[in-house]
């Protein structure tokens, strides 16, 4: 095989009203697959997950545009569903099969993932990095134009303590695939993130860019 035929191959489609990208990542080698964020639209992620073999269900947070079709295809594919444990959104009860915490792997077939906790949008926000390779999928920790909404000041100063000590220990490289919007090369953005962290930003929260 090529180098690029050895990587996971990543599949996205962006679902729901929102809308939200829903990603696949299969090893060519063994088929094997893990879908994460089922947001919404059960039939179309299952034409995703239709030529491998789903092995388990991965969430980056449990917001619900992110988590809308758990219950059905964790019913329809009989796979595990693996989250950081907690706390969830509005204290909902997730019952997984395996709670993930900061620097994990998660075995897909001949490949892993790494787990990378990055609260601030949640406190259950998980980032999985594929090993060996340049792709991150972020969920809502960080995209192009800014990082995820946060709901309290205090939410807001753990999202700049994630983008310093977690984000930005990453390489330049590495191509981040965010929950919603298209994905953006890190090492593009480093410099304004840097300039962000640098800003005195007091009691703020919200939506915020990297320019404000």
């Amino acid at each position: 095989m090529s180098p690029n035929e050895t990587k996971l191959e990543l599949r996205t489609r962006a679902i729901g009203p929102w809308p939200v990208n829903t990603y696949v990542l299969i090893c060519p080698a063994t088929r094997q697959s893990v879908l994460i964020d089922p947001g919404a639209e059960p039939e179309t992620l299952l034409e995703m997950v239709a030529d491998n073999d789903p092995i388990s269900l991965l969430l980056t947070h449990t917001h619900p545009d992110h988590v809308g079709a758990l219950n059905e295809m964790r019913a329809r594919l009989n796979v595990p569903v693996m989250a950081h444990p907690g706390p969830h959104f509005e204290g909902m009860t997730l019952d997984a099969d395996r709670w993930l915490h900061h620097g994990d792997i998660v075995r897909v077939g001949e490949h892993t993932l790494r787990v990378y906790h990055t609260p601030g949008h949640t406190p259950d926000m998980l980032c999985f990095a594929l090993e060996g390779d340049h792709r991150v999928i972020v969920g809502d920790t960080i995209f192009e134009g800014g990082p995820g909404k946060t709901w309290s000041a205090e939410d807001f100063r753990t999202t700049l303590q994630t983008l310093r000590n977690v984000i930005l220990s990453w390489p330049d490289d590495m191509v981040c695939y965010p929950g919603h919007g298209p994905s953006f090369r890190l090492g593009d953005r480093r410099a304004a993130i840097e300039a962000f962290l640098r800003k005195d930003h007091g009691d703020f929260f919200g939506d915020a860019t990297w320019d404000m």
